[in-house]
Order: structure tokens, then sequence, then C-alpha cells
């Protein structure tokens, strides 16, 4: 029979390169088409930190040293590394002006809202004479010249300075304090009304904050725990938006995973109300990867969110959320292999590509200075507040990134992969396979007469022994290695199959349609 036929790596990275070119075109935005068709490979990045100069590389921003923080102008600097990384959208984290009262570190935390229709003056170049505005808009611009789609996060609530400035805006508890949502005590819980009864004052504040990225050239909101407030309020708030811009996205930070309110004063709406208000998709549940220990765990998941997506007679989609900056770094879960899992699935699975600055490089987020008393602090706390592993949103810090080449130059093929094949993911029918190790997890999506088929061990710490049953697998079957450590041998009906610790592998199976 005709073996695995083996590829070099260099012809699979000329084969499915990436095309992108600047465009002195007007921009049009695409970015719900986009998004529909799992199309997205989304980068998400804090304008404070994304191209921060630490000149001495202590981790920490010092501007008596003449370093400079994060700018939505030298933010431009990284744009074409970003479009050769094929990186097509970006999800900038809250742009708006940070509280400084009650703050969690030196910066303080970029969603804690002081404002929504005015920039983070922290974003400012001062050695441009633009306004904030002018400069914000040229960063989005310069990302639409890439191809960039830019899509702005919304923060959930309002900081404690803010509270001071407006307390009617917010839920008071039974004493007549503001409610303090789970345990971010730098934020007070906004009052968006019920279901009957929406808060126009709470509403105005974001219908103000979409004229505003709009205003700005921006392709779309990512909404921060969006199931704090009623369907009702992004229903209009969405329906606003449309009449402004038919393509603007809108993602809800949301999960099937989660079912409780972020503090019993608060508003509760679950992820199948937000899509049925409008929102394009959803988090999913990808996170849950760290906890997986059975290949059936994954597929069920995939099961499980296409059927949730299928349910809209209007396409809806989902990220691959398995990095957030709310998660760990891989790193510190299960090392480097799981990271290139993470990259691999994103390329494989019917959902847009979602990853978080610095993972594909390798950045762990330890940072040598976290938690520990500050010399200078721009808040009330003078401690270099961080969450371990995870990206720094409090502090001025550094710019984040690894030094790992392996994983960069997986992270650059396994986008390429999935642009070259994403008629077969997004056309095809989502195959589980059969494994005969529980570790494994093995699926296929077929399509026009080929299959794309992945095989992947979940045991980060054994070696996998596995047969995985593929129905009309043949010595006729010609199937070519997209990303592989170890050598799956063909049989009738089945590959026989070696997985090292945490290895993933993709096949493109070139004639044959898995169903």
């Amino acid at each position: 029979m005709q073996v695995i036929k083996r590829l070099f790596f260099t012809f699979v990275l000329m084969l499915f390169s990436v095309q992108y070119a600047f465009s002195a075109d007007v921009w049009v935005n695409d970015l719900r088409k986009l998004f529909e068709n799992n199309s997205s490979v989304i980068y998400e990045i804090n304008i404070r930190t994304f191209a921060a100069q630490d000149i001495n590389k202590n981790g920490i921003i010092e501007f008596d040293e003449a370093e400079e923080s994060g700018t939505f102008l030298n933010a431009i600097s990284r744009l074409d590394e970003l479009a050769q990384k094929g990186i097509n959208t970006i999800h900038v984290m809250p742009v708006t002006p940070v509280g400084k009262t009650k703050a969690i570190g030196t910066a303080g935390s970029v969603y804690s809202a002081l404002s929504f229709n005015r920039l983070n003056p922290q974003l400012q170049s001062e050695k441009s004479a633009l306004s904030i505005e002018d400069q914000a808009r040229k960063f989005i611009d310069e990302a639409h010249k890439r191809r960039i789609r830019v899509i702005i996060d919304l923060p959930s609530c309002g900081s404690y300075d803010l509270y001071m400035q407006r307390p009617e805006l917010f839920v008071k508890d039974k004493t007549g304090q503001p409610v303090i949502p789970a345990d971010w005590t730098d934020v007070r819980l906004l009052n968006a009304g019920t279901e009957n009864n929406i808060n126009k004052d709470v509403y105005n504040l974001y219908k103000e904050f979409v004229d505003m990225v709009i205003n700005l050239g921006a392709d779309g909101i990512r909404a921060d725990v969006a199931t704090n407030k009623p369907a009702k309020f992004w229903k209009d708030l969405i329906a606003y938006s449309r009449t402004k811009d038919t393509q603007f996205l809108w993602l809800a930070e949301a999960s099937e995973s989660w079912n409780e309110p972020v503090s019993d004063y608060a508003v509760f709406t679950p992820f199948d109300k937000l899509l049925d208000a409008g929102f394009d998709g959803y988090y999913g549940s990808y996170f849950n990867v760290k906890n997986w220990k059975t290949g059936r765990e994954l597929v069920n998941q995939v099961v499980t969110t296409n059927a949730n997506l299928a349910k809209y007679p209007d396409r809806k989609a989902v990220i691959g959320s398995f990095t957030t900056h709310d998660e760990m770094s891989p790193l510190l879960v299960n090392g480097p292999k799981l990271s290139l899992m993470i990259m691999w699935l994103n390329a494989t699975l019917p959902v847009n590509s979602y990853f978080v600055d610095g993972f594909d490089t390798g950045d762990n987020y330890i940072y040598l200075w976290a938690n520990k008393k500050a010399l200078k602090t721009y808040t009330d706390d003078d401690y270099y507040f961080v969450h371990r592993g995870k990206i720094d949103i409090f502090n001025f810090s550094r710019q984040p990134g690894g030094k790992s080449d392996i994983l960069l130059e997986n992270f650059k093929a396994a986008n390429r992969v999935k642009y070259r094949f994403l008629p077969i993911i997004n056309n095809g029918k989502f195959v589980p396979l059969k494994a005969t190790n529980p570790s494994v997890f093995a699926y296929a999506i077929g399509y026009n007469g080929k299959s794309i088929l992945v095989m992947g061990n979940l045991n980060f710490r054994a070696v996998a022994e596995t047969s995985v049953y593929v129905p009309k697998l043949d010595k006729d079957t010609e199937a070519i290695p997209l990303k592989i450590e170890s050598i799956p041998v063909a049989n009738k009906g089945y590959f026989q199959n070696t997985l090292n610790p945490g290895e993933i592998q993709v096949l493109l199976l070139n004639n044959l349609e898995v169903k």
C-alpha cells in the first residue's frame, strides 16, 4: 500500500504561505463574515505592554530611565510581525481610562473603566502632536493596511473613581454600598437594569462607547463578562451598532461552563440568550483543556459546541478559547507540548483561532517583580500586583514574548494550514474517530474527496500506543503529514500509532473523504 508520504516541513511552509499586502483602498469591514466562517485568527493584545520598550530588561517600564510603555503609535511597529505570523484580527484589551482609587497594580487594571467615551491617556505617545484619538485612529488604519481587523474590548464594570463621580450608575447592596463583583476589588457593578426595565443611563454610557470605537474605525467589540447584563440591553445596543456598520462584530465573553452571576446582586444572562440577542459568537469552553485527561472529553466538547451553534438560523461561531488572558500560560500547565497542541487544534477545529500576546514565542508570564512593593506607583496601590502565569494587565511592564523558535515556527505553520484547508474545515462534517487508548483523541473533517485527520495524546507524561479506526482507509489512501513527530502506520481501516507525551499529529488524506 502507499505509505505515509514524508514531506519536508519547508515544503509545507512554502505551500501554505499566507499572502498579505498593503492597500491604499478605503477599508471595508468584513469581520462578521470572516468570523462566521471560522476564518479569523485572533491575537489578544494589551496596548500598554504590546510594544513597550524595556531598555534595562528588568521587566518594568521606568519612565525616569527614558523607557516607554506601549502606545497606539509604537504598537504600529509590531503589525508587520503579526501579519507575517498569519494574524488577521487583533483583540485589543480595553483602551478606556483606568481608575486610580482602590486600584490593583501600579498602573491600574485596564478593565477598571473610569470613562466609556474617552481613551486612556496612558496609551498616548508624547512624541507626537496628534491627539490621542488620531493616534488610535492611525493605529487602526495601519492595521487595516495589513488586512488586520480590530476588535476593541468593552469593560463590564466601572472603576471606584467612576462610582464616586456617578453613583447613580451602580448597583447598591442592602446597606446602600456599591457592589464588588466576584473578587474584583477595583471595580463596582454597573446597574444595567432588567429585561423589562433597561437602565437608560448605563445604556447610553455603552452607546457612547460604541460611537467612539466605530468613529475610530474599529471592526467589532468583545463584551467583557457579557453575562452580567440583560439580553434586551445587548439586543438594543447591537442593533444600534448595525445601523452604523452591518459588518460590526459582537463577541460575548460567555461560556456554557459558566452558569452563576458575578454577584448575588448581578443579572445573569446565559450564552444562548446572548446569541439570541445578536452576538455573533461566544467563548465556548475550550479553556477546559487544562483539565481534560481523556480524548472523549475533547471530542464531546466539540460535539456540544457544534450542536449549540447549529440551533441558530443565523450563523454563529466560537473562538478557540484554549488560552486567554484569564488562563495560566500553557507552559506552566503541561509545558510546550500543550502550547503546540493548542496551536494545531485551533488550526483544524471549526473555531476562530485565538491566542494571547506572547503565547506564540513561549512567554510564561512569570514576572520577577510580581506582587512585590513598588519603588514608584501611578495609583493608590504600591505593589506590583499580577496573577502568576498570566499576562500583566495591572502595571507598566515589559513587552510580552519568549524565545522559543520551535513554538514560533509551529505557530506560523499551523495558521498557514488553517488558511489552506478552510474549505474542508468549514464545509466538512466533524467525525469523531475511535481510538483504543482512552488518552487519545482522534477526529477527521472531510470535504470534496479529502480529509484532515487529527490524532493527539492528552497524557503529557507517557507515550500512548493506540489504534485509530478510519472508515475506508486502505492501501490506496494517500496520507500527507502536515504535523507529526512519530510516524503512524497505515493498515486497512485503521492507523497504528505511538504518540509521544502530549503529541498531536495532523494528516491530509488526499483521496479519502471521511464521513
